[in-house]
Order: C-alpha cells, then sequence, then structure tokens
C-alpha cells in the first residue's frame, strides 16, 4: 500500500483532519442504517444518491467484496453553522482523489462521501443526475455503519447531542 501514501498526503493537504489507507474488511455494512435513512432524514426519496435511489446494503456488502483497500478520510471539530460547507469540501475532495487514484491506474477507484448531495437546489428524481462525475452516495445512504467502521480504523465518531457540539464528516474512496 505505500504506493498509495500518496493519496493520504494528498487529502490532508486539502484539508482533511485525518485520512488513513483501510482494508475493507473493516468496513461494516448494516441493514438497520438505510432505517435512520428512511425513518429519521428529512432528504429521504427527495434526492437520486440517497435511499431509495443508492445501493442497498445488500448490494454494498457485494460491492465491498471487490475491493481490497479504501482511503477513508475524516473532517473533525466542525461547527453547525459551518457544516454544510464541510460536507461540500469532502464531497469536492473524494470525488477528486477518486479521480486521481483513477487516472493513477487503479481504475475501479469509486468515492463514497456522506450527507446528503446539495449539488442542485432540487434533485430531479425521475430524471438521471446531471452531475454524475460529483454527485455520490452518502456511505449511511449505502447502509454503511459509519460509527463502527471509523472506529474499527482508529479514528473517533460521536454522536452529536446539541447545536453547540462540533460534528465531523466520514468519506472513503475505495481502490482495488
Amino acid at each position: 500500500m505505500s504506493d498509495l501514501a500518496k493519496y493520504v498526503n494528498a487529502a490532508l493537504s486539502e484539508g482533511i483532519t485525518k485520512a488513513k489507507l483501510i482494508d475493507t474488511k473493516t468496513v461494516v455494512v448494516g441493514n438497520w442504517v438505510r432505517l435512520k435513512c428512511q425513518y429519521g432524514c428529512s432528504g429521504y426519496a427527495k434526492r437520486l444518491t440517497c435511499p431509495p435511489f443508492s445501493p442497498t446494503p445488500e448490494y454494498t456488502e457485494k460491492m465491498l467484496r471487490e475491493y481490497s483497500k479504501a482511503l477513508l478520510m475524516q473532517i473533525t471539530g466542525i461547527e453547525l453553522k459551518k457544516e454544510r460547507s464541510m460536507s461540500r469540501k469532502l464531497k469536492r475532495v473524494v470525488t477528486a482523489l477518486e479521480r486521481d487514484i483513477f487516472l493513477d491506474g487503479y481504475y475501479k477507484a469509486f468515492g463514497i462521501a456522506s450527507g446528503p448531495c446539495r449539488l442542485c437546489r432540487t434533485c430531479n428524481t425521475n430524471k438521471e443526475c446531471i452531475y454524475p462525475e460529483q454527485a455520490r452516495p452518502a456511505m449511511e445512504a449505502c447502509g454503511i455503519d459509519v460509527y463502527q467502521t471509523v472506529r474499527n480504523n482508529g479514528f473517533v465518531l460521536e454522536v452529536v447531542q446539541t447545536e453547540d457540539e462540533r460534528c465531523s464528516y466520514n468519506g472513503l474512496v475505495l481502490i482495488e
């Protein structure tokens, strides 16, 4: 994995707080995760990157078996009032690194960010995405247990309980 270390450095140079190459066997998928989108997120069924349009947990588990490595990234300490801009930043870094990794010969590279896509003010779920080169599903929308996955890899992620607390965003670029 040493030739992939440059992507860790690239993520850090773009303002990502933590970045690490991980084994995809440490990525946890759970059917319950998608329920949190359906019964707890106001974006459910409103964006092509969210359920029910995003990959199912079953599909995600199968897809993860086709990869051995991933670049795990985290932006931490975000004030809730800056949350959207940091979420956008993470997504921009995920897609940029996905492209760089692809161009370096890892043709299966695929990025997964966190949180709902906000590329369009209103997503037209009756048509194809107009930003397919930038839009990526959220880890949680695919059934990935983000909390357990980041903890499995030495990152800290806690439930934000009040608007005064700082939050974190996480992303993955799958590599093979």
